[in-house]
């Protein structure tokens, strides 16, 4: 299985499927980043590296992380949490843009207006949370793909005027108990290298159930 476009979305592990996916891509050279399990992607650029550019940012080990309803513990702290308001959406487009160019190095809004177009059409959608704090947004999260088994989260983001006081950990685990109404588990990845989100993150309860790479170019 996997999703060819600006991004190349990998999750095949049979060698033959690897091959071919490779060899379907074989004339596309535009694509922004390649991610999936951290095997997968090694195998599959092993196959297309010569064709492109090296990556100018790589995050080898990304473990995957997935909580349920059993397992997932914490409080708000105080927290509330909400969908996030269509006319809220300038907001979250400037904090998630923050957030990648803190986490990938770029800025999405750069050149184009497709970031804040997206941003604001999942908004209006009901797929991004927020976390409020004495009528302040203090977090926020975006719902990405799902399946039967687990909903992604991506996006996580806390404010730097809000961290180190707790508020983030009530506002994912106050989003979590919602998510899990509808889906039995929810899953994200991290970057190994970032310790105080994956403190957070076990703290909440989510173990590592995999591992990912992502090649941004």
């Amino acid at each position: 299985m996997g999703f060819f476009s600006a991004h190349v979305v990998l999750a095949a592990q049979d060698e033959r499927a690897i091959h071919a996916f490779a060899g379907i891509n074989s004339d596309t050279t535009f694509e922004r980043m390649i991610v999936g399990p951290r095997k997968t992607v090694e195998r599959y650029w092993d196959r297309v590296a010569h064709r492109h550019a090296a990556p100018r940012l790589v995050r080898e080990s990304q473990p995957l992380l997935a909580v349920d309803r059993k397992t997932l513990r914490g409080g708000l702290n105080g927290v509330s949490v909400r969908a996030a308001r269509p006319a809220e959406w300038e907001s979250v487009a400037s904090n998630s843009a923050a957030m990648i160019r803190e986490e990938l190095g770029y800025d999405p809004r750069a050149g184009s207006a497709e970031f804040d177009a997206n941003v604001r059409a999942s908004v209006e959608r009901g797929a991004w949370w927020v976390g409020e704090i004495e009528e302040r947004v203090c977090f926020y999260c975006s719902e990405g793909p799902y399946s039967q088994r687990t909903l992604q989260l991506q996006g996580t983001w806390t404010p730097p005027d809000f961290r180190r006081r707790g508020l983030g950990f009530g506002a994912l685990y106050g989003i979590c108990d919602l998510l899990l109404k509808k889906h039995p588990a929810l899953s994200l990845y991290v970057n190994d290298f970032n310790a105080p989100a994956l403190a957070l993150y076990a703290k909440l309860g989510f173990t590592q159930v995999g591992e990912f790479s992502t090649l941004l170019f």
